[in-house]
């Protein structure tokens, strides 16, 4: 949405522009204002503290955690196209897919910096409004302080999810910081989002859109029942499960959530992912997006950008005519054909209709069919009609389903289509909907695994009776559950959260990550894929960290 909150823009006075963490050490006014100017008005504390969320908007990208997330799991294949090699780029995409990365992947070093100066902008943040305390009321200082801490474990947790052994501080000083285990993030993770969750506003107070975009109780609650729930997946050993009791508290964070009544199942699944998506009741934290806004990039055009732009990535080339584009479109990212047959025939979720391709009647989250120019199906530039299959044939041998990654055609895989494609924009080139990062859903499938691994704090009848988890089923067209297990749970997570970053920790978290094998993915077995290797440029930047084991 084009919401953008006034604090993001007037917070770089105290920020200025920084290309690396220790860049965030110095404060070069430029003529404006200095910090110590600024915060004497206590209204200008709220303009320092939103800056924080401006790393976020780098995490959504296919260079960078939505990325690695998505095209690691099985939910998603960025192919070889032939003919002409689309998306080749020496191997990068597929490795991804096929699980032969390594550690010059420039995927890996955009995480790093991003998530690490993210947490070390909320670190000088918080060391900034520390020193002018005394011009703020105490209790929306209590609050500004719990809001930093909240967003900097956001930033430690996309960091930790990626790597394990990552350098965790709280402190805000030119120093090296040592990597600590995944245990030892991990608790001081839970140990930051227990204490400051409750200091935060309900979504609700004093409004919605107040709030909007920034964390809340709802949201610090639903990322610990997250920690808790992936704890054993995380390495954390068996005696701090224990000491911490994770199943039990991963349904008291979610009860925190649901028992705060400012969220609900919407009755329409895509309201979520509208264009106009900041009413939904549903969505807890999500990304504030500006479609037409000027694209900045981490390095350059090709690289890292801050714009949502799964539409770019998915849709086929000839949707840009069909559907009245801005930006053509990159016909790169799909669904393998194996995951879209894990939805049933009437799940709105799934494929559309294939007779009906843009004729459509009824939105569904996958697309596949004819790309309609006016009444004609449209031709690619290689003069084929442009009908897309959820069967991956060959490109070099049409007429073939395609049995290596590096050989398949333009028109194979079904596109998402969850989020809804902005048609006939003369504004935005990019997505306007704002990306979600939590939602109202992922907690109440949380609770209910929680159960089914061993809480015993509630009931799966309990959850199973919530009129809104009824709703989850009923609302995409399908009856809701009378009974549950936790083979239903990781089938049913992977069709509700398609494309979320969520799959790719639920399949560690189930042993399918590194034990099952998939379209074009061969590889099992190898317990260290579970962990991201850390960039090669990082490690020669900072020699006393190690790499992660099991990469050269």
């Amino acid at each position: 949405m084009k919401k953008i909150l006034i604090y993001t823009i007037i917070g770089s006075i105290f920020l200025g522009s920084f290309t690396s963490c220790d860049d965030l050490l110095k404060e070069e006014p430029y003529g404006n204002p200095t910090a110590e100017d600024m915060l004497k008005d206590e209204e200008n504390f709220i303009l320092l503290v939103g800056q924080i969320y401006t790393e976020t908007k780098w995490l959504h990208d296919h260079w960078g955690y939505w990325g690695l997330n998505t095209l690691s799991a099985d939910e998603a294949i960025c192919p070889v196209r032939n003919p002409g090699g689309h998306w080749d780029d020496s191997g990068y995409w597929k490795g991804l897919n096929t699980h032969e990365w390594d550690a010059d992947g420039k995927a890996f070093k955009n995480v790093w910096e991003t998530c690490n100066t993210g947490a070390v902008l909320c670190n000088k943040v918080l060391d900034q409004i520390s020193t002018y305390q005394g011009n703020i009321d105490p209790v929306l200082y209590d609050r500004y302080v719990a809001e930093l801490k909240v967003v900097r474990s956001y930033y430690y947790y996309a960091l930790f999810d990626c790597f394990g052994n990552i350098p965790y501080t709280e402190s805000f000083k030119v120093e090296y910081v040592p990597q600590s285990t995944p245990e030892q993030v991990w608790i001081k993770l839970v140990t930051d989002l227990e204490e400051n969750a409750p200091k935060l506003p309900i979504a609700t107070n004093p409004s919605k859109s107040v709030n909007y975009g920034r964390a809340t109780q709802g949201m610090a609650y639903a990322l610990l029942a997250r920690l808790y729930l992936n704890a054993a997946s995380y390495d954390v050993s068996p005696a701090v499960l224990a000491e911490y009791d994770v199943y039990n508290k991963c349904v008291i964070a979610c009860n925190k959530v649901i028992d705060s009544q400012a969220y609900s199942v919407e009755p329409n699944f895509f309201t979520n992912f509208a264009v106009e998506n900041q009413g939904s009741n549903e969505n807890i934290f999500v990304i504030v997006e500006n479609g037409n806004a000027k694209v900045d990039y981490k390095d350059y055009a090709g690289s890292m950008a801050n714009k949502l732009r799964i539409t770019c990535l998915t849709l086929h080339y000839s949707h840009q005519q069909a559907w009245g584009l801005l930006e053509k479109p990159w016909n790169g990212f799909c669904a393998p054909e194996e995951f879209v047959d894990k939805y049933a025939a009437n799940d709105v979720r799934g494929l559309c209709d294939a007779n009906l391709g843009t004729k459509e009647t009824e939105r569904r989250g996958w697309f596949i069919g004819p790309v309609y120019l006016d009444d004609t199906i449209a031709r690619d530039e290689n003069h084929t009609q442009v009908i897309l299959t959820k069967k991956f044939y060959s490109g070099l041998h049409p007429d073939q389903e395609a049995t290596s990654i590096n050989d398949v055609s333009w028109n194979s895989g079904a596109r998402l289509w969850k989020y809804e494609v902005e048609k006939n924009s003369t504004v935005n080139k990019y997505c306007e909907n704002d990306f979600v990062l939590l939602r109202y859903a992922d907690v109440l499938y949380m609770k209910a695994e929680a159960i089914l691994r061993g809480a015993t704090n509630s009931t799966i009848g309990e959850v199973l009776n919530m009129p809104d988890f009824q709703l989850l089923r009923t609302r995409v067209g399908l009856e809701p559950y009378t009974s549950l297990d936790l083979d239903e749970i990781y089938d049913e997570r992977g069709r509700e959260f398609a494309w979320e970053n969520v799959r790719r920790r639920d399949m560690i978290r189930f042993g399918t990550f590194i034990n099952s094998a998939w379209r074009f993915k061969t590889i099992v077995g190898q317990t260290h894929l579970k962990w991201f290797p850390i960039n090669n440029e990082i490690l020669g930047s900072e020699p006393r960290w190690e790499q992660n084991e099991g990469y050269e």
